[in-house]
C-alpha cells in the first residue's frame, strides 16, 4: 500500500496536536448529523465529530441563527472515535475518519420518507439526524449543484470565495431566482422522487447551506459535500472526481432512477453532467444549465481558459437533452417540455 502524501500526514500531524492540547483544557466530542438517505436495502449515515467547549452546545440548523462564514471552518476534527449509529431499533458502530467524519452504509429496510435516527459515544445518546428513504418506486430525481446555481457565491475566484464564504453572514448571500419554485414544481409532477445537493463545497458548510435551503423554499433533500484540503495523494481533492464519484455512486443504488442534473455554466457543470450522461445514458432524464450574466463569470472565474480536464466527454456523442437559461423561471417550462416527450425505447 503506497505511503500518504506528505501534505496528508502534516495535517494529521497537526490536528494530533491541537487535538492533545484541546483535550487537555477539557474540550470534548460533539456530533454533527449531516442529512442521509437510503433505499429498501441500506441507509447511509453521514456525520462528523469535532472537538468543542460546551459538547451539549449542539449546532442549531433553524434558519433564525446565522452566523459569520469563518465560524464554520474553525473546527478540530476528532479522529478515531467510535460513534455508534441508531436506525430503526438496530445498533451499528463506526470509527471517525482523519477529518472527523462518519460515512456509513447499514443494512436496514425502511419504509419510504423521512426517519429521525440517533448518534451516540461512550453509550450517551448525544444527537439525532434524518435520513430519507426513496420511494423503490420512484424513476424520476433530481440532482443540483449549489454554488451560483442555487445561490450565488461568486465561486472559485480566490478573492471574492474568501470574502463570501469566510467574512459575510450568511443571511446576506442572494438567492438564484426561481430555482426553488422549479423544483418544488417538478417534484410536484412526480411525488416520492428525490432530489440531492451536490457540490464540492466543503462539509464544513453543511449547516450554513441547510439553514439557507429551507430558509428561501427549496425541497430537503441530502447534501453531497467534500472535505477540503490534503488526501492521501496529494494537497487537494478533485472536485470535479467528487461530483463524478457521487453521480456513479447513485446511479449504482437508484439504478430505476432517471436523473434531471442542475448544474450552471462557470465551472465544469456541462461537461461532467453531458460526460455522466454519455457514459450512464440510461440514468440521465435530462440536463438544466443555468447561465451566468457576463459579470458573474468574469468575478467568479475570470477569463475563459482551455479546460485541461475534460474526463470522458466527447462533444461529438450524444448526449441528454440540455436546456439552459438565467434562473429558474426560464429554466422550468424548458425542463418540462423535455420531460413531456416520450422517451426512446
Amino acid at each position: 500500500m503506497a505511503r500518504p502524501h506528505y501534505s496528508s500526514r502534516l495535517e494529521d500531524w497537526f490536528n494530533a496536536g491541537v487535538q492533545a492540547i484541546l483535550r487537555r483544557r477539557g474540550w470534548r466530542e460533539r456530533i454533527i448529523p449531516h442529512v442521509g438517505y437510503g433505499n429498501q436495502d441500506f441507509v447511509r449515515v453521514l456525520a462528523r465529530v469535532v472537538l468543542s467547549r460546551d459538547p451539549r452546545n449542539q449546532p442549531r440548523y433553524d434558519e433564525d441563527h446565522a452566523m459569520r462564514g469563518w465560524k464554520v471552518f474553525v473546527t478540530a476534527p476528532a479522529t478515531g472515535v467510535r460513534v455508534t449509529v441508531t436506525v430503526a431499533g438496530e445498533t451499528f458502530e463506526a470509527i471517525t475518519d482523519r477529518g472527523g467524519f462518519v460515512d456509513l452504509s447499514v443494512p436496514v429496510s425502511l419504509e419510504p420518507g423521512w426517519h429521525e435516527i440517533s448518534l451516540g459515544m461512550d453509550g450517551d445518546q448525544q444527537a439525532r439526524g434524518r435520513v430519507h428513504v426513496v420511494d423503490p418506486a420512484a424513476t424520476f430525481g433530481l440532482v443540483s449543484d449549489i454554488d451560483d446555481t442555487v445561490m450565488l457565491t461568486m465561486l472559485p475566484r480566490p478573492m471574492i470565495a474568501a470574502y463570501n464564504t469566510f467574512v459575510r453572514d450568511e443571511q446576506a448571500r442572494r438567492v438564484v431566482p426561481g430555482m426553488a419554485e422549479m423544483y418544488r414544481e417538478l417534484l410536484a409532477d412526480h411525488p416520492g422522487a428525490p432530489i440531492f445537493y451536490l457540490s464540492t463545497g466543503a462539509w464544513n458548510t453543511a449547516p450554513t447551506l441547510t439553514r439557507f435551503l429551507a430558509r428561501h423554499g427549496y425541497p430537503a433533500g441530502p447534501m453531497l459535500l467534500t472535505d477540503w484540503g490534503p488526501t492521501n495523494t496529494g494537497w487537494f481533492r478533485s472536485g470535479r472526481e467528487h461530483k463524478r464519484t457521487a453521480l456513479r455512486r447513485l446511479a449504482a443504488e437508484f439504478p430505476a432512477v432517471r436523473w434531471v442534473l442542475v448544474g450552471d455554466d462557470g465551472q465544469h457543470d456541462p461537461m461532467l453532467y453531458g460526460d455522466f450522461a454519455q457514459t450512464h445514458p440510461d440514468h440521465v432524464r435530462a440536463i438544466g444549465i443555468r447561465q451566468l450574466t457576463p459579470a458573474e463569470q468574469v468575478l467568479s472565474h475570470g477569463l475563459p481558459v482551455p479546460n485541461p480536464d475534460p474526463g470522458a466527454h466527447d462533444p461529438q456523442r450524444p448526449t441528454a437533452a440540455t436546456v439552459q437559461g438565467p434562473d429558474g423561471h426560464a429554466l422550468v417550462a424548458q425542463l418540462r417540455a423535455v420531460l413531456a416527450r416520450p422517451e426512446a425505447s
